[in-house]
């Protein structure tokens, strides 16, 4: 796997990155150190990057166990250390997973497997911060 970020140059600190995929994202710094808003903060892109390595695994699972899954979303919160190397120290997810008649039991289990054996991100976050995560079932009639 490879990937590139390339400076936008002068007066700004925005940056775009791109991958093996083809695609490619914008990143930008914050107001303080010159940045104007152009993208996310690569420290938010992590938090994404935990989000969607997470839910792909949630909904493959869910999907591969036969439940009748029909829209996952999760919602990160996360701090970070107070003194430079500002890495995470806690991150929470909390996922919403709905559809028809789906099993806690397995939504459950299919979290659990994510943060522990499958998600990447989860498990490298993991060696600086402590995940947590929760979930609600939502059933549509």
């Amino acid at each position: 796997m490879k990937a590139s970020v390339q400076w936008m140059g002068p007066g700004q600190m925005s940056f775009v990155a791109s991958a093996d995929s083809g695609h490619a994202v914008v990143m930008d710094g914050s107001a303080e150190i010159g940045g104007h808003n152009l993208g996310s903060r690569p420290m938010e892109m992590l938090l994404m990057g935990l989000g969607g390595c997470s839910s792909i695994d949630v909904v493959m699972i869910l999907q591969k166990s036969r439940q009748a899954i029909r829209d996952c979303v999760v919602e990160i919160q996360a701090q970070r250390a107070d003194e430079e190397p500002k890495v995470f120290t806690h991150i929470h997810l909390h996922f919403r997973v709905s559809g028809k008649e789906l099993d806690p039991k397995r939504v459950a289990h299919a979290i659990s497997l994510s943060a522990e054996k499958y998600c990447s991100a989860s498990i490298m976050l993991g060696k600086t911060a402590t995940i947590t995560h929760d979930f609600e079932v939502v059933d549509d009639l």
